[in-house]
């Protein structure tokens, strides 16, 4: 069987108030495309297929276009990311599983399995998916969406999380009944893997990191949540978002994972690099005239500029650089003190950082995790 494997789409998502909608339709079109051309049979979200819990209208006019057009041409399966609403997500399944389209959010729900197309469900629960192409292969897919107790409507216990993690994985394997290729499809971090700008650093403090042997016994493990693609261990893939959301990913390829997978596991696995997508590079210069120079030279691309001055800017000149549309972020050095070194010492830290050393400013010590994370879901969630 055929399958494409994709994720953190993050439809909606903005850079630095840069509206993309343009692109993020490009982009799913040339995915869909791909579908076509190598005669892909069933599609894997692997989740946050919006960037917030409420998405515009126009993100989710794009959501369905895109999986309208993907679904001409196989089967496609979505779980929901923790940038999803799995309610709002869930709420078309009626109708998009009338067109293979299939989406699985906390709810765990079973998929209603009929004969469509050339890929299908055959047999589903909660927690889990068959499907079988028009040869009669099969593959077992166990649906893990990102997993937390609220989202799966339990209480705090004090049970670790990774007995919890063990748990939910273990409990979409129940359906394993037959000896045909599996996949673990799912959107969390896994130990060892390398986070960008562009995640949120709710999860990445360590306490809900999931190890890789709590990670089923599976042909090809296909997960979403980091944005770099990346693999882990012989077959644990992350292909990584579809676009470059923060600007530490410059020059950084963005693909999707495509691969059969059949008795003998996988093969013919390719990494298809996505075509349609502008770059974000970091530029640098000492004036501003050489700074225009600069964005003009690199018209194609997104650029954060940051200008080494000896004096403050100009209104001439910061209505040259605001001229080039491809500026995105601005940032100004001036020789400075020691005092203003400190202030662009602290430009540099993350939230968390900056969180941790306030803390410990009022109270000698460290924060505990869960105070710190408490503070990055609320200051964090748009």
């Amino acid at each position: 069987m055929k399958i494409l494997h994709t994720s953190d789409w993050h439809i909606g998502k903005k850079l630095i108030r840069r509206d993309r909608s343009e692109e993020f339709r490009s982009v799913l079109d040339e995915i869909a495309g791909l579908c076509q051309r190598d005669d892909v049979e069933l599609c894997l979200v692997a989740g946050d297929v919006f960037d917030t819990y409420t998405p515009s209208a126009e993100a989710e006019s794009i959501f369905f276009e895109a999986v309208t057009k993907i679904s001409a041409h196989c089967a496609v399966l979505i779980i929901s990311g923790n940038h999803d609403d799995y309610v709002r997500l869930c709420a078309s399944s009626s109708l998009a599983e009338e067109h293979g389209v299939y989406i699985v959010g906390n709810n765990l729900h079973a998929i209603k399995c009929a004969k469509k197309g050339k890929c299908y469900p055959v047999e589903s629960d909660n927690g889990y998916v068959i499907f079988e192409n028009a040869r009669g292969e099969r593959v077992y897919i166990n649906t893990l969406p990102y997993p937390n107790e609220a989202r799966f409507k339990e209480g705090k216990t004090e049970e670790p999380f990774t007995n919890k993690i063990s748990r939910w994985i273990n409990f979409g394997e129940r359906g394993k009944k037959e000896n045909i290729p599996s996949i673990f499809l799912s959107h969390i971090f896994v130990s060892g893997g390398s986070a960008s700008e562009s995640e949120r650093e709710i999860d990445l403090g360590g306490a809900r990191l999931v190890p890789l042997d709590c990670l089923p016994d599976c042909d090809y493990a296909a997960l979403g949540h980091l944005h770099k693609r990346q693999k882990l261990g012989e077959n644990i893939f992350y292909s990584g978002s579809i676009m470059r959301f923060s600007f530490d990913e410059s020059g950084a390829e963005k693909s999707v994972n495509v691969f059969e997978i059949g008795e003998n596991g996988i093969s013919d696995f390719k990494q298809i690099g996505l075509k349609s997508i502008k770059n974000l590079i970091r530029l640098q210069a000492l004036t501003a005239e050489d700074g225009v120079a600069l964005l003009k030279a690199n018209e194609d691309c997104y650029v954060e500029l940051t200008l080494n001055l000896s004096a403050p800017l100009t209104r001439t000149q910061i209505g040259a650089l605001n001229g080039c549309g491809n500026l995105i972020s601005l940032k100004t050095e001036v020789e400075s003190g020691p005092q203003d070194d400190l202030v662009q010492s602290k430009k540099s830290k993350s939230s968390a950082e900056l969180f941790r050393d306030y803390y410990f400013s009022r109270y000698a010590v460290q924060p505990g995790e869960d105070l710190l994370a408490l503070f990055l879901e609320l200051t964090e969630v748009e």
